[in-house]
C-alpha cells in the first residue's frame, strides 16, 4: 500500500469517528466534516494523478470496481438475461439480454467478474470460454436482424485458455466475433470498465465506438503475459 493510499485511509476512518461522535453527541460539526471531506478528496486527486503504470492496472482491478451487472441494474430498465449459446453451453463470464435504455430497446452483453472469491471462481474471474463468445455473437445477430443497438462492457484480463477452452475452439470463437462485428448492420458501442485484455477484450470490442471509463488499461496481452 502507498503512502497515499495510507494517508486517504487515515481519514477516511476520521472522518467516520468524526460523523458517528457528532451523531452520538448531538453536537454540529458540519463545517470540520467539510473541510476534511475536502481534504479527502484532494488526496485522492494528487494520489491518481501520481499512479505508476502497475498501480493503475491494480485499481483496474479492484474488486469495489462496478461489474457489467452494476451498470445494467442502473443504467438500463427492464432488463431480462439471456442464456446459452446453442452449442455447447452457458458462460456465467458473459452476461447478455434485451434491456431498455428510456425509450430505445437495446441489447446490453458484459464480460462479468465476481464481487468475491466464491463469484469469482462461479464466473471464471470474468475470463470467458468458447460459449461465452458465441452467446455474445447469437445477441449480437438477433440485435441485428430486430434493429436494436448494441452495448457492451468488457472487464476480462483476458480469454480463459484452458485445455477444454481450447478443445471447443476458443480460437475460432474470438475471431469469429471479429469477422461478425466488423460487419454487422446495427450500432455497437464498446465501453471498457475495468480490464481490457487480448483477445479475450477484443471479442466484445469490434464497434462503432470505443469508450474506456478513467483509470481503466486496454492492452494486446495482460501485464503478466507480458513478462
Amino acid at each position: 500500500m502507498s503512502e497515499f493510499q495510507i494517508q486517504i485511509q487515515e481519514m477516511k476512518k476520521n472522518i467516520e469517528e468524526l460523523r458517528l461522535f457528532s451523531k452520538q453527541q448531538d453536537v454540529d460539526l458540519s463545517i470540520e466534516l467539510a473541510k476534511m471531506e475536502k481534504k479527502l478528496k484532494e488526496l485522492k486527486e494528487q494520489a491518481y494523478n501520481q499512479l505508476t503504470a502497475w498501480e493503475k492496472v491494480n485499481l483496474a482491478r479492484k474488486m469495489e470496481r462496478p461489474t457489467a451487472f452494476d451498470y445494467i441494474t442502473y443504467i438500463f430498465n427492464d432488463f431480462i438475461e439471456l442464456h446459452g449459446d446453442r452449442f455447447f453451453g452457458d458462460d456465467p463470464a458473459i452476461v447478455g439480454g434485451l434491456a431498455w435504455l428510456e425509450e430505445i430497446p437495446i441489447t446490453v452483453i458484459g464480460q462479468q467478474k465476481g464481487r468475491d472469491t466464491k463469484e469469482n471462481i462461479q464466473r471464471n474471474f470474468g475470463m470467458p470460454h468458447p460459449e461465452g463468445y458465441r452467446k455474445a455473437l447469437r445477441l449480437m445477430k438477433q440485435a441485428e436482424k430486430f434493429h436494436r443497438p448494441i452495448i457492451c462492457f468488457i472487464d476480462t484480463p483476458g480469454a480463459f485458455c484452458g485445455i477444454g477452452a481450447e478443445e471447443r475452439g476458443q480460437g475460432e470463437a474470438i475471431a469469429r466475433n471479429l469477422l461478425e462485428m466488423s460487419r454487422l448492420k446495427t450500432p455497437i458501442i464498446s465501453i471498457i470498465i475495468g480490464e481490457g485484455g487480448s483477445g479475450g477484450a477484443l471479442a466484445l470490442g469490434v464497434a462503432d465506438q470505443v469508450w474506456m471509463l478513467e483509470h481503466s488499461v486496454y492492452s494486446i496481452l495482460s501485464p503478466e503475459g507480458y513478462a
